[in-house]
């Protein structure tokens, strides 16, 4: 069982009101609590999936430093070929390596120290078998060449692999995607999201000399190869980044440059559009700069100044790699031109604008260490939108939109998902998650400390891979109330608790029931007209009134529901 830090906070707080209370009062005698459900055995699950999601004995002995990735992209055969150098230091004695590359490509050659290395193929898993073992402490390089008709997306950016399509001028257009299925799918790596490379990755990308690629950082240099007439771009990324937010988008690009001020000085701005996209990108891309200045105000610096900020056309809907974000949202406000919220709220923004930015700070400066955990990414990221709203907006615009939100959440499953084999829990981790964050900020009832407290989470996680349960301690720590059972009930449960109430002789009792066992937490109701603030657990808590019960209101702003006792 996880443990929490806790904090004693009053049972029946009352803010703005002077108000007797009582820990005990009329109500059922005992309330049944609903049960966490077990997390899935790792043998319930193929060995595929154990090999690609946990941390297996031949990915923990050695910890990755560096990617210098070379690849060639050839959009008549659509085959790509090229190599890639890991920089790593062992951490402890070994001899096996575990590289990920998935079928159909194929590892053409190991290379370490000029040796060739015998390698052994488990589908998608390659066994690297060093000379010798290595030990502890020890910096040093694998290459590896590759080559082969990679995966062909057919729904990107939700399938992943390669899009080889056309733009509308008939010109090759070519985007990678690999969220979820992993970059394996398109160049060999250590395919896990709790390690990243410490110290970047440097991309080169061989395209046809009519053609421009674009990829995560900023560009180096772009040389001619006249052997094969193949213009060669160098991306360089000098921070740590996330597998999947490595991509390398192809086509007839123009660039548009700008500046933005921000909390860390000068960051420069591009984006990378198609010749007769310029003038609408002109007017939609402010939206850039505005969405940046938003998230500063919340999450703090913006954590990439030194690769930059890029928004990249591309002939897909869009994702959020890494100072790379990549956009298709047909320059159009709102999600491809609608609402998702069904307020009106959502068409004031460009939703892939200000959705893929937010995971600049919660995806890509702080990424989940297992996919168990994606929540943190798309809960955030979808609870930044309202944000955006609140802070160019208002707060009651922002509050429309987030609660308009919650009639997608379907509560089927948990949020969290199996850990150790790749697979991400229920896609309520959106709407739902973005409820559960709203709902913890007005249980906290401080703004303040609340944009303290996502700014913190930037700053001690800055540039690393967590866990649910270090964040959850952290919010717990830092609001000064113990939340771990409101996380059991929101991440590890579908179910929704109930805020039951029901009139006494001197005034009302309230307490949750379809709850985890000692689930609490402070909420706001309006009882006979009058605003308070309460907490509430499990057991009743009596309110004196003045006058006799008449009603009582749930704030909005709380992801759960209320209704009156009846006794059976």
């Amino acid at each position: 069982m996880r443990t929490h830090p806790v904090t004693t906070f009053s049972l029946a707080l009352v803010l703005g009101a002077t108000i007797g209370c009582q820990s005990s009062g009329p109500g059922p005698e005992t309330i049944t609590s609903i049960e966490i459900p077990r997390p899935a055995k790792l043998e319930s699950f193929a060995e595929a999936d154990r090999l690609r999601g946990s941390i297996t004995p031949e990915r923990a002995w050695w910890d990755l430093l560096h990617y210098d990735l070379h690849l060639r992209f050839d959009p008549e055969t659509k085959n790509i070929s090229g190599s890639n150098t890991i920089r790593f230091a062992t951490l402890d004695s070994g001899r096996v390596m575990q590289i990920d590359l998935q079928e159909p490509l194929e590892i053409t050659g190991a290379k370490f120290r000029d040796r060739e290395l015998t390698l052994e193929r488990n589908g998608n898993v390659h066994l690297i078998h060093f000379p010798w073992t290595l030990g502890a402490g020890v910096q040093d390089e694998l290459v590896l060449t590759y080559e082969g008709i990679p995966t062909e997306s057919e729904n990107p950016p939700w399938s992943g692999g390669i899009s080889w399509e056309k733009d509308d001028k008939g010109a090759p257009f070519i985007a990678t995607t690999c969220q979820g299925i992993g970059a394996s799918i398109w160049w060999p790596c250590k395919d896990h999201g709790y390690d990243e490379p410490n110290q970047g990755i440097d991309i080169h990308l061989s395209v046809p000399e009519s053609l421009v690629a674009v990829s995560n950082g900023r560009l180096i240099s772009k040389d001619f190869d006249p052997i094969n007439k193949l213009d060669v771009f160098h991306w360089r990324v000098t921070h740590p980044i996330n597998n999947y937010a490595v991509n390398a988008n192809i086509g007839n690009y123009v660039s548009m440059d700008g500046v933005f001020e921000g909390e860390g000085g000068k960051l420069d701005l591009q984006y990378w559009v198609l010749p007769h996209q310029v003038e609408k990108a002109t007017e939609q891309f402010k939206q850039g700069p505005m969405t940046l200045e938003a998230f500063e105000h919340w999450f703090g610096k913006y954590p990439f100044y030194e690769d930059g900020f890029k928004l990249v056309v591309v002939p897909y809907l869009g994702m959020e790699h890494q100072s790379s974000v990549t956009y298709g949202n047909g320059f159009k406000n709102g999600y491809r031109g609608r609402d998702l919220s069904g307020t009106g709220e959502g068409l004031l923004f460009d939703y892939i604008i200000i959705h893929e930015t937010a995971h600049e700070w919660f995806g890509n400066n702080i990424s989940h260490r297992d996919s168990g955990d994606m929540w943190i990414h798309e809960a955030f990221a979808t609870y930044a939108e309202n944000l955006y709203l609140e802070y160019h907006f208002s707060e009651k615009q922002a509050q429309d939109y987030v609660i308009g939100s919650w009639q997608k959440v379907r509560n089927e499953k948990p949020i969290i998902g199996p850990y150790g084999v790749n697979k991400t829990g229920s896609g309520d981790m959106y709407a739902k998650g973005a409820a559960i964050l709203h709902t913890l900020r007005h249980s906290i009832h401080d703004t303040a400390k609340w944009r303290d407290i996502l700014r913190g989470l930037n700053t001690k996680f800055w540039h690393s891979t967590v866990s649910t349960a270090k964040f959850e301690a952290y919010i717990s720590e830092h609001a000064g109330y113990d939340y771990g059972p409101f996380f059991d009930q929101y991440l590890r449960t579908k179910e929704i608790p109930v805020l039951k109430y029901v009139a006494t002789n001197g005034g009302v009792a309230l307490w949750f029931e379809n709850a985890v066992k000692g689930f609490h937490m402070p909420i706001g109701v309006t009882v006979n007209g009058m605003e308070m603030r309460l907490g509430v657990g499990q057991s009743p808590t009596e309110i004196a009134l003045e006058s006799p019960f008449e009603s009582l209101g749930l704030n909005r702003n709380f992801y759960m529901t209320a209704e009156p006792y009846q006794a059976e």
